[in-house]
Protein backbone atom coordinates (compact mmCIF):
# COMPACT_ATOMS: atom_id res chain seq x y z
CA UNK A 1 0.00 0.00 0.00
CA UNK A 2 1.29 3.44 -0.93
CA UNK A 3 2.07 5.79 1.95
CA UNK A 4 -0.85 8.12 2.63
CA UNK A 5 1.14 11.28 1.95
CA UNK A 6 1.62 10.16 -1.67
CA UNK A 7 -2.03 9.37 -2.32
CA UNK A 8 -4.60 11.63 -3.96
CA UNK A 9 -6.78 11.29 -0.86
CA UNK A 10 -4.13 13.10 1.18
CA UNK A 11 -4.15 16.02 -1.25
CA UNK A 12 -7.94 16.23 -0.93
CA UNK A 13 -7.67 16.01 2.87
CA UNK A 14 -5.32 19.01 2.87
CA UNK A 15 -7.59 20.91 0.47
CA UNK A 16 -10.55 20.31 2.77
CA UNK A 17 -8.61 21.55 5.79
CA UNK A 18 -7.68 24.74 3.94
CA UNK A 19 -11.24 25.20 2.65
CA UNK A 20 -12.61 24.83 6.17
CA UNK A 21 -10.13 27.40 7.51
CA UNK A 22 -10.86 29.82 4.67
CA UNK A 23 -14.61 29.49 5.22
CA UNK A 24 -14.13 30.19 8.93
CA UNK A 25 -12.52 33.51 8.04
CA UNK A 26 -9.41 32.73 10.08
CA UNK A 27 -5.89 33.27 8.85
CA UNK A 28 -3.19 30.67 9.39
CA UNK A 29 -1.74 32.90 12.11
CA UNK A 30 -5.07 33.25 13.92
CA UNK A 31 -5.70 29.54 13.73
CA UNK A 32 -2.23 28.63 15.00
CA UNK A 33 -2.56 31.13 17.84
CA UNK A 34 -5.96 29.74 18.86
CA UNK A 35 -4.38 26.29 19.03
CA UNK A 36 -1.48 27.59 21.12
CA UNK A 37 0.97 26.70 18.38
CA UNK A 38 3.67 28.70 16.59
CA UNK A 39 2.72 30.77 13.55
CA UNK A 40 4.14 28.21 11.14
CA UNK A 41 1.93 25.39 12.42
CA UNK A 42 -1.01 25.83 10.03
CA UNK A 43 1.27 26.50 7.11
CA UNK A 44 3.08 23.23 7.77
CA UNK A 45 -0.23 21.36 8.17
CA UNK A 46 -1.74 22.76 4.98
CA UNK A 47 1.42 22.01 2.98
CA UNK A 48 1.47 18.44 4.27
CA UNK A 49 4.77 18.91 6.10
CA UNK A 50 3.15 18.30 9.49
CA UNK A 51 0.57 15.58 10.00
CA UNK A 52 -2.25 15.71 12.51
CA UNK A 53 -3.41 12.96 14.80
CA UNK A 54 -7.11 12.51 15.54
CA UNK A 55 -7.04 14.62 18.70
CA UNK A 56 -5.26 17.49 16.92
CA UNK A 57 -7.71 17.31 14.02
CA UNK A 58 -10.61 17.50 16.48
CA UNK A 59 -9.05 20.53 18.19
CA UNK A 60 -8.56 22.20 14.81
CA UNK A 61 -12.16 21.56 13.82
CA UNK A 62 -13.39 23.12 17.06
CA UNK A 63 -11.19 26.21 16.60
CA UNK A 64 -12.66 26.59 13.11
CA UNK A 65 -16.21 26.40 14.44
CA UNK A 66 -16.89 22.90 13.19
CA UNK A 67 -16.58 19.36 14.47
CA UNK A 68 -14.82 16.17 13.50
CA UNK A 69 -17.97 14.49 12.14
CA UNK A 70 -18.76 17.43 9.85
CA UNK A 71 -15.19 17.54 8.59
CA UNK A 72 -15.22 13.80 7.91
CA UNK A 73 -18.48 14.08 5.96
CA UNK A 74 -17.05 16.96 3.95
CA UNK A 75 -13.88 15.00 3.24
CA UNK A 76 -15.86 11.93 2.14
CA UNK A 77 -18.05 14.09 -0.07
CA UNK A 78 -14.97 15.64 -1.70
CA UNK A 79 -13.53 12.16 -2.27
CA UNK A 80 -16.72 10.87 -3.89
CA UNK A 81 -16.97 14.01 -6.03
CA UNK A 82 -13.36 13.47 -7.13
CA UNK A 83 -14.13 9.86 -8.08
CA UNK A 84 -17.13 10.96 -10.16
CA UNK A 85 -14.90 13.24 -12.22
CA UNK A 86 -12.36 10.55 -13.01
Amino acid sequence: MTKAIYRREHVIFLQELKRMRDESGMTQVQCSTALGRPQSFMSDVERGVRRLDMVQLRDLCQVLGSDLVSFTKSFEHALSHENEQV
